[in-house]
């Protein structure tokens, strides 16, 4: 009898486990019953009602149930899309480059390297940055280069690509940025009185960044730099190219960099 029973107990304890799903928390814990089309269209309405954090769950315990076909290659894409939307950079961007390192053939591959770049573009600013309109030239330059990267390597390799007209306005904002990060620095070093500093982080922005917005800016801090050092024929020279660059009529650095990131997509 006792036997019969244990039978009995251990067969209900093994239903159970075949058609009842798991808690949450692992990738894994889905139920090993359920179809792999039930859990996609399952993860579609979280990502409708904008819960990417079960979202990301759901896709990751199908990837984990069903790793092949074309569901797991989807999921892979989204759950990248889901941490993005969590601003989970670290898990999105490993998500994102899983997916380029399994699937480089993918007809999707250039929304991924998109996605990447839009993910660095956006890795700092959190709810404070979004808050107080933070601007890029204050943020984190490693995640800036990163995500002009991500954008260059889809404007090469993907010309035709429908993200490419995006991405190459969100690239000539990022060198904007750059370049006045350069100039703020520049100005920073200008009026401590380190004019040698000063004279080269503005160099910076005219050889680095030439097709700059900022490229006025530095001109004026060398003319200022240089003839603070007494340099006046190398003054004399950067107040013609100035000149030759509209410098009497354009903004000064406060007036010309005073537009938050978004506004440069209102041209």
């Amino acid at each position: 009898m006792r036997r019969s029973l244990a039978v009995f107990l251990l067969l209900t304890l093994t239903a159970c486990q075949l058609f009842t799903p798991l808690p949450d928390g692992r990738p894994d814990q889905v139920a090993k019953n359920v179809p792999v089309e039930t859990l996609y269209a399952e993860a579609q309405d979280q990502m409708a009602d904008e819960n990417y954090e079960k979202a990301a769950k759901t896709l990751e315990g199908l990837v984990a149930r069903y790793p092949y076909g074309r569901y797991a290659q989807q999921a892979q894409m989204e759950i990248a899309y889901a941490y993005y939307k969590q601003r989970e950079t670290d898990s999105a961007l490993a998500a994102a480059d899983r997916f380029i390192k399994q699937f480089p053939n993918s007809p999707q591959i250039d929304y991924v390297y998109y996605l990447k770049g839009l993910i660095n573009f956006n890795s700092d600013l959190g709810v404070f940055g979004d808050f107080f309109q933070q601007d890029l030239s204050e943020r984190d330059a490693k995640a800036a280069q990163d995500s002009f990267d991500a954008f260059s390597e889809l404007v090469t390799r993907f010309p035709n690509s429908k993200y490419v007209p995006d991405a190459k306005v969100r690239m000539q904002y990022l060198i904007n940025a750059q370049a006045r990060s350069e100039t703020y620095v520049a100005n920073y070093y200008l009026r401590r009185g380190a004019y040698v500093a000063a004279l080269n982080r503005a160099k910076n922005v005219l050889s680095i960044y030439p097709q700059s917005a900022q490229t006025v800016d530095a001109l004026r801090i060398m003319v200022r730099a240089y003839d603070a050092l007494g340099m006046t024929d190398l003054r004399d020279d950067a107040q013609r190219v100035l000149a030759a660059n509209g410098g009497d009529s354009a903004p000064t650095i406060l007036e010309a960099t005073d537009r938050p990131w978004w506004q440069f997509w209102k041209r």
